[in-house]
């Protein structure tokens, strides 16, 4: 019986089932669908996921939507969610057979605020790490979340449109995708500065050359200490350039000197001669080339066919769990390594 005014009362266990019948019929007709799985009770956990949710809540036009939306993303309700440069795309099952279409779009970082974010971020090196690593960054927290200077979009940079025929500018449908999101930047962080049409290597990259700059001037000579180039390529996942390198003069009562040049092979240093000596051939002994941080990590996941965790990798690599998760972040974006399950990692 249907009370007046309020829709049939349907239970969480036939939400659930509606909408896995309904993925299941689109996953026949498009392989690439990506929905969005909630496991356990937190819809985000990480420091990126949870940010986003928070800062969604100033989006809302009705309260009681966000609370409808998380309870649909916990439903199983987002059958797709596509997110893109400065936009995203998404299919909420809701209470009609066919799903509703969803769009959000975003607008780009403008080049002000961006260069201040770059500024602000520059020696906070152990920050940037602990953000890749999906910690919350103390020493970033208040660059990024600042209302309208920050990352994360205000009010007025963001619109959305639903294919229901609720009033509110934010619907519950609208409100399950958005949720969705902060469960996606779970998985890959970087899909969020993809939304603010940013690159996070230009972030990354500023704060790692100010930082071994910092140190080189420190240090007169190579010390454990010092960062090499190539160890922060594999910690951040970036391409240092190398700096070229000017010849060396010397200077004698104002005027430059150059080293003096060598002789020809095989001619006498003394006489200016040539001389024909029988040199032995000498056959070096064959050394193995020690393994970069990202192939112990990729090689330890290749040779696990039932997949393994960082916890996994960690005791049998003994590489530190910020390592290894970045390493991790970085195969999985260029396809060598992929999700067996949440946290649990098989090759590709």
């Amino acid at each position: 019986m249907r009370s007046w005014g309020y829709p049939p009362y349907v239970s969480v266990a036939e939400k659930k089932a509606k909408a896995a019948k309904k993925l299941k019929q689109l996953k026949k007709k498009n392989l690439h669908i990506n929905p969005i799985v909630i496991e356990g009770r937190a819809i985000a956990r990480t420091w990126w996921g949870k940010a986003w949710n928070k800062n969604l809540e100033s989006y809302a036009d009705y309260h009681n939507r966000i609370g409808r939306g998380r309870s649909y993303v916990r439903h199983g309700a987002v059958l797709d969610l596509q997110i893109g440069s400065g936009g995203v795309e998404s299919l909420v099952q809701g209470s009609r057979s066919k799903p509703y279409s969803v769009t959000i779009r975003i607008k780009a970082m403008g080049k002000k605020n961006w260069k201040e974010i770059k500024t602000a971020s520059q020696g906070k090196l152990d920050s940037l790490q602990e953000l890749l690593a999906g910690k919350f960054p103390k020493g970033l927290g208040e660059i990024f979340t600042t209302q309208g200077r920050g990352l994360f979009p205000s009010p007025k940079e963001i619109d959305f449109g639903c294919s229901c025929p609720d009033w509110a500018s934010m619907c519950k449908h609208v409100a399950a995708t958005l949720y969705g999101i902060g469960a996606r930047l779970d998985q890959d962080p970087e899909l969020f500065f993809k939304l603010r049409q940013v690159k996070m290597k230009d972030l990354v990259t500023g704060a790692v050359e100010g930082k071994a700059k910092e140190l080189l001037k420190k240090a007169r000579k190579k010390t454990s200490r010092v960062i090499d180039d190539s160890d922060l390529s594999d910690v951040f996942g970036i391409d240092m350039e190398s700096p070229a390198v000017p010849r060396t003069k010397g200077k004698k009562r104002g005027r430059s000197v150059t080293a003096p040049k060598e002789p020809p092979k095989g001619t006498n240093a003394l006489t200016g001669k040539s001389e024909k000596r029988a040199v032995p051939k000498k056959t070096l002994p064959k050394t193995q080339t020690p393994k970069t941080l990202f192939e112990t990590v990729v090689g330890t996941v290749k040779k696990s066919k039932q997949g393994v965790t960082v916890a996994m990798i960690r005791e049998k690599t003994g590489l530190s769990e910020t390592q290894i998760r970045n390493v991790v972040y970085r195969a999985r974006r260029q396809g060598i390594i992929r999700n067996r399950g949440r946290g649990v990692y098989i090759s590709a």
